[in-house]
Formats: C-alpha cells, sequence, structure tokens
C-alpha cells in the first residue's frame, strides 16, 4: 500500500525538510543576520548542485542549457533567491518562522494571478475563492481585536491590530511576491529543460547576485564573522542540506510519481507542520486562534489545487 502511495509519501517527507529548513534558518538569521545566511547557503548549494550535477550529467554547470534558459531562469534566480529570500530571511529577525511560513502559503496563489497576467494563463473563479480563504486564514493568525479607550470621551472601542511585529509580516509579504514571481519567471524559462539543472542556474545567478550585493554594501566583515561561527554555522548547513538540496530534490521526485496538484497539496502543510516544534523547541506560544487559522490557510491552498 505504501508502494502505491510512492509521491504521496515522499511529498510529506519534503514538507518535513522545509519545515526544518525553516527552523534552521530562523535560528542562523537571528544569530548572524539575513544577507549573511543567504549567500553562505546560496554557496553551499551551489557546491552540492556542481557536486550532482558531475555525477548525474556528466558536467558540473549546466553548459547544455539555452541562451533563453540561461537569461530567464536568472532572472527567476535573481527575482527569487535575491530579492524574495532576502526579504524572507529577513523576516525571520522580527517575526517566527512559523508566521512567515503561514504568509508565504500565498505563494502559490499569487503565482497563478500573476500566471494570469504575464503567461496568459486561465484563473478560474473556485482559485480566487480558494485563495480568499487562504487570505482569510492568515489574517486570522496576524491580526487581533484589541479594546483601546479613549481619555477624552471615557468610551472603549475594540480597533484590529497586528498580533506581530509589522515589519516582519511585511518582509514576509514581500518574500512571498519575490518566491511567487521567480516561480513564473522558471516555468516560462525552464519549459522542457532538466528540472535540476534549471534550478541550479537560479542558484547560479542568485549567488552572483549576493556577491554583488555584499561587495556593494561591503558587509564582508559579518558574512567572515558568521562563517567563522560554529553555532551559525551549524544551523545554514542543517538549512541548506534540508533545503536546496533534500527539500528541491524531493519535490522532483514527488512530482514524478504523483500529480502536481496532489504534490503541492501535500506539501503546503508546512504552516500546519511547524507548529509543533515551535512550541516544543523554541517554546512559543501558540493560541487557539493561530492553530485555527493555520487550519483555514491550509484549506484555502488545498481547494486551490483541486
Amino acid at each position: 500500500m505504501l508502494l502505491t502511495h510512492k509521491g504521496e509519501l515522499i511529498a510529506l517527507l519534503t514538507a518535513v525538510f522545509w519545515t526544518i529548513t525553516s527552523l534552521a534558518f530562523q535560528q542562523a538569521t537571528r544569530r548572524a543576520g539575513s544577507i549573511s545566511v543567504n549567500i553562505i547557503r546560496l554557496l553551499i548549494a551551489l557546491v552540492i548542485y556542481a557536486v550532482i550535477s558531475s555525477f548525474t550529467r556528466g558536467m558540473f554547470l549546466p553548459f547544455d542549457a539555452s541562451s533563453h534558459q540561461w537569461i530567464w531562469m536568472s532572472i527567476s534566480g535573481l527575482i527569487g533567491f535575491v530579492f524574495g529570500d532576502y526579504f524572507l530571511l529577513k523576516s525571520y529577525e522580527f517575526i517566527s518562522a512559523r508566521i512567515t511560513m503561514l504568509i508565504m502559503s500565498l505563494a502559490a496563489p499569487l503565482a497563478s494571478i500573476i500566471s494570469w497576467f504575464v503567461l496568459g494563463e486561465t484563473m478560474e473563479t473556485l482559485s480566487l475563492i480558494a485563495m480568499f480563504i487562504t487570505l482569510f486564514g492568515i489574517v486570522l493568525v496576524i491580526t487581533e481585536k484589541k479594546q483601546l479607550e479613549d481619555e477624552q470621551l471615557g468610551k472603549k472601542s475594540r480597533k484590529l491590530q497586528f498580533s506581530f511585529a509589522p515589519k516582519g509580516l511585511i518582509f514576509a509579504f514581500l518574500g512571498t511576491i519575490g518566491q511567487a514571481t521567480g516561480l513564473v519567471l522558471s516555468k516560462y524559462g525552464m519549459r522542457d529543460y532538466n528540472v535540476f539543472a534549471a534550478t541550479q542556474i537560479r542558484i547560479i545567478a542568485g549567488a552572483f547576485g549576493f556577491l554583488i550585493l555584499v561587495t556593494l554594501i561591503k558587509r564582508w566583515p559579518r558574512v567572515k564573522q558568521a562563517a567563522t561561527d560554529s553555532v551559525s554555522m551549524k544551523f545554514i548547513m542543517i538549512g541548506s542540506i534540508f533545503g536546496p538540496f533534500l527539500g528541491v530534490y524531493a519535490s522532483l521526485l514527488a512530482i514524478k510519481f504523483t500529480t502536481i496538484g496532489i504534490a503541492s497539496t501535500i506539501m503546503a502543510i508546512i504552516p500546519v507542520l511547524i507548529i509543533p516544534p515551535a512550541i516544543l523547541l523554541y517554546k512559543e506560544k501558540v493560541t487557539v486562534k493561530e492553530v485555527i487559522g493555520a487550519f483555514i490557510a491550509l484549506g484555502g491552498i488545498i481547494l486551490f489545487f483541486i
């Protein structure tokens, strides 16, 4: 029975990998900073991909890619990794990985909307409904009604406020936009090219993008400090292995043995899957409202892929 659901099981394993990655990068970012973590993890991923590509494809770089694939996958890497992942990891400095991953669940619906405008793909009414359900679940988690008292009038009123640092929420949303845009550009640029090699091009572009950024803002001393900090490197290594390496590879295996819709739905359980370790490992206080909101958001994602 397990063999007949190989794709589904691998998709579940992928979600576990990405959950571990999120928690590891949260710790690394709060210790070393988002830019340092980003460039180090991409350089690690660059080496891993080059080694694997040498064994599996007989070349350490995707020399067989066309100019179209190099150009568009590179742009995708710059937007997805440099812009998207910069803000994604930056959000960890202000809010937890649990909340960031919940907001990131909007990436798939946003990618569909962008594809609708850019690539002319169809956008069904059910998809729009699913997106609003996901958005409702997220809003339920990140907002709360607080009772305020007007000192002059002596009246009490209830006002909707953010439950978490607004700056962190904005960064997470910007990261989500970057991920969604990068995904759409990847689809346009990849065409029928090898998925692993296409991802390698994205990582190469992302790594070079951060190399330029770190040089321009003169952040190399901070990067060096992070690279020589054993605790930071431990979390960066864990995140790099379970994310760009095992996570990406497992996700490709998942869609090989089952449909993209089923795999995507199962992999979207990260906002729920991340709750137990957030409580047990990092002692986060999770309210019933936040758990309900996470499940509502998950329901919207599932509906989106039906």
